[in-house]
């Protein structure tokens, strides 16, 4: 059988998007954060409010590569900090899979089924874009 070239083309041009990095959109995840702000800011070491928020969450600047349970000063649940001392530490992909159901990522991360977060709300669609939008405005991106 023989496979012309505009068939190869076609396939590969079919195949492609099935390949491409399935990250947020940083404009989505903005518009998303407003739910997240009900607890969370986004401040810069320097002051500068990027997203004005509640502190009943820690600050999620910097939060990508932070490790889980470490922002200074802030009275994390045991489980995050055992999570963190597991080696989890934020990233895209991590914040993602958190944002929907906190308690079953700690439960994953710690191997305790009895794993108890203080994060209530859950957030079951956009946690790509808001994980997105979160490494946007971090130290990474100034």
């Amino acid at each position: 059988m023989k496979i012309s070239i505009c068939s190869v083309a076609t396939i590969l041009a079919l195949a492609i998007p099935a390949f491409a990095d399935e990250g947020g959109d940083v404009k989505k995840g903005e518009k998303t954060f407003k739910k997240c702000s009900t607890c969370h800011s986004i401040v810069a070491d320097d002051g500068t409010v990027i997203f004005k928020g509640g502190k009943v969450g820690p600050n999620l600047y910097g939060v990508i590569g932070r490790t889980a349970g470490t922002y200074p000063d802030f009275a994390y649940g045991d489980s995050i900090v055992a999570a963190g001392v597991a080696g989890k530490v934020w990233s895209e992909e991590e914040i993602a899979k958190y944002v929907p159901d906190a308690a079953a990522w700690l439960a994953e991360a710690t191997g305790d089924a009895a794993a108890k977060t203080k994060m209530a709300f859950k957030l079951p669609k956009g946690g790509e874009d808001v994980a997105a939008y979160i490494a946007s405005v971090g130290p990474a991106a100034e």
